[in-house]
């Protein structure tokens, strides 16, 4: 089988996260903790000698924190796509392939 990292259709909500249809059938859900937790920017992969983001654990009060939102998101070339978040984030570019790779289905987890 042939992984596609080529998107036939990105369904994006900014409350809940994106969508992909991958022109090889394949279908990715991914909500948006999942894909904060996933930035694949320097900052918060630790790239730049700084500690890496740790994941959000969900808050049992979440009325004390703001909600987690895509405020804006916009292709970058034929590649990627940059999320501008609601905690003020805005430099992950986020490549197809990084998506691919990040697919959290069940399918996905077993290849590994």
């Amino acid at each position: 089988m042939t992984i596609s990292t080529d998107p036939e259709h990105i369904a994006i909500s900014k409350s809940k996260g994106i969508k992909i249809d991958w022109k090889d059938n394949h279908h990715s859900d991914y909500g948006l903790n999942y894909l904060r937790d996933r930035c694949p920017c320097a900052t918060c992969t630790g790239a730049h000698g700084t500690p890496p983001r740790k994941p959000q654990a969900d808050d049992p009060f979440p009325m004390f924190q703001p909600r987690l939102k895509m405020l804006g998101v916009e292709p970058v070339g034929n590649y990627a796509i940059r999320i501008d978040w609601s905690d003020g984030h805005n430099t992950g570019i986020y490549s197809y392939e990084h998506l691919r790779r990040i697919c959290p289905c069940a399918e996905c987890a077993k290849l590994g």
